[in-house]
Protein backbone atom coordinates (compact mmCIF):
# COMPACT_ATOMS: atom_id res chain seq x y z
CA UNK A 1 0.00 0.00 0.00
CA UNK A 2 1.16 3.49 -0.83
CA UNK A 3 -0.15 6.23 1.45
CA UNK A 4 -0.21 9.89 0.42
CA UNK A 5 -1.12 12.50 3.02
CA UNK A 6 -2.21 15.94 1.90
CA UNK A 7 -2.37 19.17 3.86
CA UNK A 8 -5.98 19.80 2.88
CA UNK A 9 -8.83 18.34 0.88
CA UNK A 10 -8.58 20.80 -2.01
CA UNK A 11 -4.96 19.87 -2.66
CA UNK A 12 -5.84 16.18 -2.50
CA UNK A 13 -8.71 16.47 -4.97
CA UNK A 14 -6.57 18.39 -7.46
CA UNK A 15 -3.65 15.98 -7.18
CA UNK A 16 -5.91 12.93 -7.47
CA UNK A 17 -7.70 14.32 -10.54
CA UNK A 18 -4.31 14.84 -12.21
CA UNK A 19 -3.21 11.31 -11.33
CA UNK A 20 -6.43 9.75 -12.61
CA UNK A 21 -6.15 11.63 -15.89
CA UNK A 22 -2.56 10.37 -16.28
CA UNK A 23 -3.70 6.83 -15.52
CA UNK A 24 -6.47 7.05 -18.10
CA UNK A 25 -4.09 8.38 -20.77
CA UNK A 26 -1.72 5.49 -20.07
CA UNK A 27 -4.63 3.05 -20.36
CA UNK A 28 -5.69 4.51 -23.69
CA UNK A 29 -2.13 4.11 -24.95
CA UNK A 30 -2.27 0.39 -24.02
CA UNK A 31 -5.59 -0.53 -25.61
CA UNK A 32 -8.48 0.79 -27.66
CA UNK A 33 -10.84 1.45 -24.77
CA UNK A 34 -10.23 2.16 -21.07
CA UNK A 35 -12.43 0.92 -18.24
CA UNK A 36 -12.78 3.38 -15.33
CA UNK A 37 -14.52 2.24 -12.12
CA UNK A 38 -15.74 5.03 -9.86
CA UNK A 39 -17.83 5.42 -6.69
CA UNK A 40 -21.06 7.27 -6.18
CA UNK A 41 -21.66 9.61 -3.25
CA UNK A 42 -20.56 13.17 -2.60
CA UNK A 43 -16.91 12.73 -1.57
CA UNK A 44 -15.43 12.30 -5.07
CA UNK A 45 -17.51 15.16 -6.49
CA UNK A 46 -14.66 17.71 -6.69
CA UNK A 47 -12.46 15.13 -8.44
CA UNK A 48 -15.24 14.47 -10.95
CA UNK A 49 -15.67 18.20 -11.57
CA UNK A 50 -12.00 18.52 -12.52
CA UNK A 51 -11.90 15.32 -14.57
CA UNK A 52 -14.94 16.41 -16.59
CA UNK A 53 -12.90 19.31 -17.93
CA UNK A 54 -9.84 17.26 -18.87
CA UNK A 55 -8.97 17.02 -22.55
CA UNK A 56 -8.98 13.24 -23.04
CA UNK A 57 -10.33 10.75 -25.58
CA UNK A 58 -13.44 10.29 -23.47
CA UNK A 59 -15.26 8.60 -26.34
CA UNK A 60 -12.89 5.65 -25.72
CA UNK A 61 -13.60 5.47 -21.97
CA UNK A 62 -16.17 3.19 -20.35
CA UNK A 63 -17.24 4.26 -16.85
CA UNK A 64 -18.70 1.72 -14.43
CA UNK A 65 -19.93 2.30 -10.87
CA UNK A 66 -18.07 0.28 -8.27
CA UNK A 67 -21.45 -0.70 -6.88
CA UNK A 68 -25.11 0.14 -7.33
CA UNK A 69 -28.32 0.20 -5.39
CA UNK A 70 -31.03 -1.77 -7.19
CA UNK A 71 -32.68 1.42 -8.42
CA UNK A 72 -33.14 2.96 -11.88
CA UNK A 73 -30.74 5.68 -12.93
CA UNK A 74 -33.31 8.46 -12.50
CA UNK A 75 -33.70 7.67 -8.78
CA UNK A 76 -31.91 10.19 -6.50
CA UNK A 77 -30.02 7.36 -4.76
CA UNK A 78 -28.72 5.77 -7.96
CA UNK A 79 -24.92 5.84 -8.15
CA UNK A 80 -25.11 5.82 -11.94
CA UNK A 81 -27.33 8.89 -11.88
CA UNK A 82 -24.92 10.71 -9.58
CA UNK A 83 -21.95 9.74 -11.73
CA UNK A 84 -23.66 10.86 -14.92
CA UNK A 85 -24.64 14.20 -13.36
CA UNK A 86 -21.27 15.00 -11.78
CA UNK A 87 -18.62 13.34 -13.97
CA UNK A 88 -20.16 12.68 -17.38
CA UNK A 89 -20.57 16.27 -18.49
CA UNK A 90 -18.41 18.74 -20.37
CA UNK A 91 -15.66 16.89 -22.19
CA UNK A 92 -16.38 13.69 -20.25
CA UNK A 93 -19.93 13.56 -21.64
CA UNK A 94 -18.49 11.55 -24.53
CA UNK A 95 -17.70 8.61 -22.21
CA UNK A 96 -19.96 5.55 -22.11
CA UNK A 97 -21.69 4.52 -18.88
CA UNK A 98 -21.85 0.79 -18.11
CA UNK A 99 -24.94 0.35 -15.94
CA UNK A 100 -25.04 -2.14 -13.08
CA UNK A 101 -28.84 -2.07 -13.00
CA UNK A 102 -31.35 -3.98 -15.07
CA UNK A 103 -35.13 -3.57 -15.17
CA UNK A 104 -35.87 -6.80 -13.31
CA UNK A 105 -37.21 -7.12 -9.76
CA UNK A 106 -34.05 -8.30 -7.96
CA UNK A 107 -30.27 -8.12 -8.31
CA UNK A 108 -30.14 -11.91 -8.27
CA UNK A 109 -32.10 -11.90 -11.53
CA UNK A 110 -29.88 -9.33 -13.20
CA UNK A 111 -26.36 -9.97 -11.87
CA UNK A 112 -25.33 -12.64 -14.36
CA UNK A 113 -26.30 -10.52 -17.38
CA UNK A 114 -24.45 -7.52 -15.93
CA UNK A 115 -21.38 -9.68 -15.29
CA UNK A 116 -21.42 -10.90 -18.90
CA UNK A 117 -21.41 -7.29 -20.12
CA UNK A 118 -18.60 -6.28 -17.79
CA UNK A 119 -16.48 -9.36 -18.43
CA UNK A 120 -16.14 -8.36 -22.08
CA UNK A 121 -14.52 -5.08 -20.97
CA UNK A 122 -12.23 -6.26 -18.16
CA UNK A 123 -9.70 -5.69 -16.75
CA UNK A 124 -10.43 -2.40 -15.03
CA UNK A 125 -7.74 0.07 -16.05
CA UNK A 126 -8.33 2.71 -13.39
CA UNK A 127 -10.36 2.28 -10.20
CA UNK A 128 -11.30 4.89 -7.62
CA UNK A 129 -12.98 3.67 -4.45
CA UNK A 130 -13.93 5.15 -1.12
CA UNK A 131 -14.08 3.63 2.33
CA UNK A 132 -16.63 4.00 5.10
CA UNK A 133 -15.83 4.33 8.77
CA UNK A 134 -17.02 0.71 9.05
CA UNK A 135 -14.21 -0.23 6.62
CA UNK A 136 -16.54 -1.12 3.73
CA UNK A 137 -15.69 -0.30 0.13
CA UNK A 138 -18.01 -0.43 -2.89
CA UNK A 139 -20.86 -2.55 -1.43
CA UNK A 140 -18.46 -4.93 0.30
CA UNK A 141 -19.84 -4.37 3.80
CA UNK A 142 -18.83 -6.24 6.96
CA UNK A 143 -21.61 -8.71 7.68
CA UNK A 144 -23.12 -8.50 4.18
CA UNK A 145 -24.99 -11.60 3.07
CA UNK A 146 -22.75 -12.44 0.11
CA UNK A 147 -19.47 -11.00 1.34
CA UNK A 148 -17.47 -14.22 1.41
CA UNK A 149 -18.37 -14.95 -2.21
CA UNK A 150 -17.52 -11.38 -3.24
CA UNK A 151 -14.07 -11.69 -1.62
CA UNK A 152 -13.26 -15.06 -3.18
CA UNK A 153 -10.28 -15.33 -5.52
CA UNK A 154 -12.44 -16.58 -8.40
CA UNK A 155 -15.56 -14.52 -7.66
CA UNK A 156 -17.79 -13.40 -10.51
CA UNK A 157 -17.12 -9.84 -11.59
CA UNK A 158 -20.52 -8.65 -10.29
CA UNK A 159 -22.50 -10.06 -7.37
CA UNK A 160 -25.81 -9.30 -5.67
CA UNK A 161 -25.34 -8.27 -2.06
CA UNK A 162 -27.48 -7.12 0.84
CA UNK A 163 -25.80 -4.80 3.31
CA UNK A 164 -26.79 -4.66 6.99
CA UNK A 165 -29.08 -1.72 7.57
CA UNK A 166 -29.13 -0.66 3.91
CA UNK A 167 -32.62 0.14 2.60
CA UNK A 168 -32.10 -1.35 -0.87
CA UNK A 169 -30.49 -4.53 -2.19
CA UNK A 170 -27.38 -3.89 -4.23
CA UNK A 171 -24.89 -5.22 -6.72
CA UNK A 172 -21.15 -4.74 -6.35
CA UNK A 173 -17.98 -5.33 -8.25
CA UNK A 174 -16.09 -8.15 -6.57
CA UNK A 175 -12.85 -7.55 -4.69
CA UNK A 176 -11.05 -9.50 -7.42
CA UNK A 177 -12.08 -7.04 -10.12
CA UNK A 178 -11.15 -3.97 -8.07
CA UNK A 179 -7.79 -5.17 -6.81
CA UNK A 180 -6.77 -6.34 -10.29
CA UNK A 181 -7.12 -2.81 -11.68
CA UNK A 182 -3.95 -1.48 -13.29
CA UNK A 183 -4.26 1.63 -11.09
CA UNK A 184 -6.26 1.51 -7.85
CA UNK A 185 -6.85 4.60 -5.72
CA UNK A 186 -8.62 4.86 -2.36
CA UNK A 187 -9.97 8.29 -1.39
CA UNK A 188 -10.63 9.04 2.29
CA UNK A 189 -10.97 12.15 4.41
CA UNK A 190 -11.02 12.89 8.12
CA UNK A 191 -9.49 11.50 11.28
CA UNK A 192 -12.19 8.84 11.77
CA UNK A 193 -11.47 7.19 8.44
CA UNK A 194 -7.72 7.35 8.91
CA UNK A 195 -8.15 5.49 12.19
CA UNK A 196 -10.41 2.98 10.43
CA UNK A 197 -7.78 2.48 7.72
CA UNK A 198 -5.10 1.77 10.31
CA UNK A 199 -7.41 -0.71 12.00
CA UNK A 200 -8.27 -2.39 8.70
CA UNK A 201 -4.62 -3.23 8.10
CA UNK A 202 -4.74 -5.47 11.19
CA UNK A 203 -7.99 -7.25 10.31
CA UNK A 204 -9.15 -9.86 7.80
CA UNK A 205 -11.14 -8.84 4.72
CA UNK A 206 -14.24 -10.48 6.22
CA UNK A 207 -13.92 -8.07 9.17
CA UNK A 208 -12.66 -5.10 7.13
CA UNK A 209 -13.42 -5.55 3.41
CA UNK A 210 -11.17 -2.65 2.37
CA UNK A 211 -8.26 -4.82 3.54
CA UNK A 212 -8.75 -7.00 0.44
CA UNK A 213 -7.65 -4.08 -1.76
CA UNK A 214 -4.96 -2.29 0.21
CA UNK A 215 -1.95 -4.29 -0.97
CA UNK A 216 -2.50 -3.04 -4.53
CA UNK A 217 -3.76 0.46 -3.71
CA UNK A 218 -2.59 4.03 -3.37
CA UNK A 219 -4.48 5.64 -0.49
CA UNK A 220 -5.08 9.39 -0.64
CA UNK A 221 -5.96 11.04 2.68
CA UNK A 222 -6.60 14.59 3.82
CA UNK A 223 -7.87 15.88 7.20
Amino acid sequence: MDFIEYSDSDMMMLSLARQLSRDLREALARRDRALFAVPGGNTPGPVFDMLAAVDLDWDRVDIVPGDERWLPEDHPRSNAGQIRARLMRGKASAARLISLWRDVPTPEEGAAEIADTLDALLPVDVALVGMGADMHTASLFPGANNLEAALAAHAPSVLPITAPGAPEPRVTLSARVLKDAFALHVLITGAEKRTALEQAQKLSPMEAPIAALLHNATVHWAP
